[in-house]
């Protein structure tokens, strides 16, 4: 006894609406596969002759996460080289590209994206107070389209001046070296306190181009400076921060830093936050923002670990023997 008259044709169109949707689901599984998310990279500073490690961590945690360049990711890298309207000018080139999110290397850059847009979300790492600076609402809500880590401890540089003193003792005047134009910020107030209570007269050295170099250091002779403690500020220092580390070494004077790459570059000391640990956590922001999350709903995170990194070959060079008690402290000594 043959078919019954139509069930083959219905049959029929059921196999090709399953064929269809599988082509569909086919279709839309290799297009997210293949899709290419475009990220934005802004530095206020320079970039740098080798390889850039804070880049370099930032691909490998998202290679962990599963973003592979060339492959469904492409890096848009612009470094500003200390130049303020240079920083604006390639915020908004990346805003024309356009890309899919904006990781800011400190607060000069965080201001320069979010004039740039206000709708592409941006990750930060700024040095200056997040919520003070107008980026966020509040570090628990931020509330727009910026979200990231914030450095900015009004604590820290108090505790370099401390640690500077520890390991110079006999110093009883020591310079600040800082970018009153930068929005990173300090509160001198609180670092006075800290100055006061150290028994040490503490004298501020304003640093806003590379051109006034010179005279700063001239400034500090002048003030009879013993140490100096120079302030981590991406759109100044990181652009001439090895003019900085030369100069603290001609007029000897021993120096305390921020980051461990300053020491590594003939710095005494640094003190400041573990920095691989903030390039890795850039790579979870840029993973949850491309999933669907929204910046403002993303906590803005702060530094847990800290670093304290002595060079005792400047050491030697400067004539001082670093005290023992802090030679213990130092996550890592540079012989």
């Amino acid at each position: 006894m043959g078919p019954a008259p139509g069930r083959a044709p219905r049959k029929a169109v059921v196999t090709l609406v399953i064929l269809g949707l599988l082509c569909v689901a086919l279709a839309a599984a290799a297009q997210q596969a293949t899709q290419v998310y475009r990220i934005g990279w802004l530095n206020a500073g320079s970039p740098p002759s080798g390889p850039d490690p804070r880049l370099d961590t930032f691909q490998q945690g998202l290679r962990d996460l599963g973003y592979v360049e060339s492959q469904n990711l492409i890096i848009e890298h612009r470094y500003a080289e200390g130049s303020d309207e240079r920083l604006r000018d390639l915020a908004a080139e990346l805003v024309r590209l356009p890309v899919e999110v904006i990781v800011a290397g400190g607060s000069a850059a965080t201001r320069a994206a979010q004039q740039a847009t206000r709708t592409i979300p941006i990750v930060m790492a700024s040095s200056g107070d997040p919520v003070g600076l107008g980026f966020v609402a509040s570090l628990a809500r931020p509330g727009g389209n910026i979200t990231g880590l914030s450095n900015f401890l009004a604590e820290l540089p108090g505790k370099q001046l401390e640690l500077l003193k520890e390991a110079v003792p006999q110093s009883a005047r020591i310079a600040v070296l800082t970018n009153p134009a930068s929005p990173s910020g300090t509160d001198m107030g609180i670092l006075a306190v800290a100055a006061k209570a150290l028994g040490v007269h503490m004298h501020v050295v304003p640093l806003r181009s590379r051109d006034e170099l010179a005279d700063a250091f001239t400034a500090m002779t002048r003030e009879g400076a013993e140490a100096l403690v120079v302030l981590g500020e991406p759109l100044l220092l990181d652009h001439i921060i090895g003019a900085i580390v030369d100069r603290a070494a001609q007029h000897r004077l021993p120096a305390i830093y921020r980051w461990r790459r300053d020491v590594e570059a003939g710095g005494l000391m640094s003190y400041g936050p573990n920095q691989p640990a903030i390039w890795r956590r850039y790579a979870y922001y840029v993973d949850r923002i491309l999933k669907g999350a929204k910046p403002g709903d993303l906590p803005v995170e702060q530094p847990t670990k800290f670093d304290l990194v002595i060079n005792l070959k400047t050491a030697q060079a400067l004539g001082i023997t670093i005290p023992p008690t802090l030679l213990i402290q130092a996550d890592e000594v540079i012989r």
